[in-house]
């Protein structure tokens, strides 16, 4: 099931919502081998280039055949459920990383996984339960009120 918010070309913040059913160990560029824990993760990022956040959430629907970012390297292990956006013109990215990182059972597995060029600690992020999109969305309401809508786009629902 897919449900009908789907991200379009004007740019944005997002969050990838991935599941990851057994533990692995992945090889991530730079970072080296990396060993994955078994749960869910979520993954901060945004898209101010051609095409939006459509064209990079298009990017993280599949397997990256030459990985660009840390993520793509998550991705080849991990099953997209569901991306988080929103299409406000601010870069939200570091302050979704910041309510993200707040949340109850967050952990960040990986110090400058997705965060390389910018002074956040990580925009990985690891729970034993499913994150709550509607938890997420009243953090981000209370802590920036003027931020724009965010929608949920949920990939595959029988989720774990």
């Amino acid at each position: 099931m897919t449900s009908r918010f789907v991200p379009d070309s004007r740019s944005g913040t997002y969050v990838l919502v991935l599941y990851l059913d057994d533990t692995r160990t992945i090889e991530a560029g730079s970072m080296g081998p990396l060993v994955l824990e078994a749960g869910w993760y979520t993954y901060v990022g945004s898209a101010f280039g051609p095409g939006g956040v459509a064209a990079r959430c298009r990017h993280h629907r599949k397997e990256s055949l030459r990985p660009h970012w840390h993520v793509d390297y998550l991705r080849a292990v991990t099953e997209l459920r569901e991306i988080w956006f929103s299409h406000d013109p601010g870069r939200r990215e570091h302050q979704w990383a910041g309510l993200l990182s707040g949340s109850r059972g967050a952990r960040q597995p990986y110090a400058g996984f997705g965060s390389s060029d910018c002074s956040c600690v990580s925009h990985l992020f690891r729970f034993t339960r499913r994150p709550s999109f509607n938890g997420f969305r009243r953090r981000l309401r209370s802590a920036l009120p003027g931020h724009g809508i965010i929608r949920q786009e949920l990939i595959h629902s029988n989720a774990t």
